[in-house]
């Protein structure tokens, strides 16, 4: 059984991989001290669980299970049992650990998840880059984008500019893990600063290609595989 765990404290960490190392069916396959950086990876392989904390940096721990289509079972670990009731509403939270808890509670949890979750082989193999919307946190603000309103991604040394149909939105990103997000299908780098929707182009004219008005230069290693994309 695969699993992840979202968690920013670093002590709590240790204590759920040590658990998780007792129990030889569960796999580890990644951990995070915030929601959105596990993005990526449930989007790009089958989970059978998350534990999952509610204090978490940016988005809570229930708010971002809110976003997940299909989410894996999830069982929440806060220090705070008052949560405990608004956890319960959502159908996909196994169960609730109140910090610390023990090895015998632990295992309690993921027998939970043992009984009642179907696990990744019988599910359907997500399909890679399929995420329908992103979200972009900037200025201490969460930006829900449609990935397809998204025109272009302009890197400057440590920072991307992401320029949709709404408006540009400028971060501390890199742009290699922006070109792992988006769907192939759409999106191409074209130059080592600039991924593109290639289906919003414009034209291209000798190593520049247009949007409207905004022009993009083509780097000379990228332009063969832009070309087939755009089947010319």
């Amino acid at each position: 059984m695969k699993c992840i765990i979202i968690e920013d404290e670093l002590p709590a960490q240790r204590v759920l991989k040590n658990y998780i190392a007792k129990l030889p069916d569960l796999q580890l396959v990644a951990c995070f001290q915030s929601a959105l950086e596990a993005n990526t990876t449930l989007q790009h392989q089958l989970i059978d669980a998350i534990f999952l904390d509610i204090n978490l940096p940016d988005i809570s721990g229930i708010q971002y299970i809110k976003t997940l289509s299909t989410p894996p079972a999830i069982v929440m670990t806060t220090a705070y049992h008052e949560h405990a009731v608004e956890s319960f509403e959502l159908d996909t939270i196994c169960d609730y650990l109140v910090k610390p808890f023990s090895f015998e509670r632990f295992l309690k949890a993921v027998n939970k998840i043992r009984k009642y979750w179907k696990p990744s082989e019988f599910r359907k193999e997500p399909p890679k880059n399929n995420a329908e919307v992103l979200f972009l946190n900037v200025d201490k603000t969460l930006h829900k984008i449609d990935i397809n309103s998204i025109l272009y991604i302009e890197s400057d040394k440590n920072y991307v500019t992401v320029a949709t149909r709404g408006g540009k939105f400028s971060y501390l990103e890199s742009l290699k893990n922006w070109l792992e997000k988006l769907p192939e299908s759409r999106f191409a780098q074209v130059h080592k600063s600039y991924i593109v929707n290639y289906r919003e182009i414009d034209k291209i004219v000798g190593n520049i290609l247009f949007m409207g008005t905004t022009k993009i230069p083509v780097g000379r290693v990228y332009k063969s595989s832009l070309k087939k994309k755009l089947k010319v």
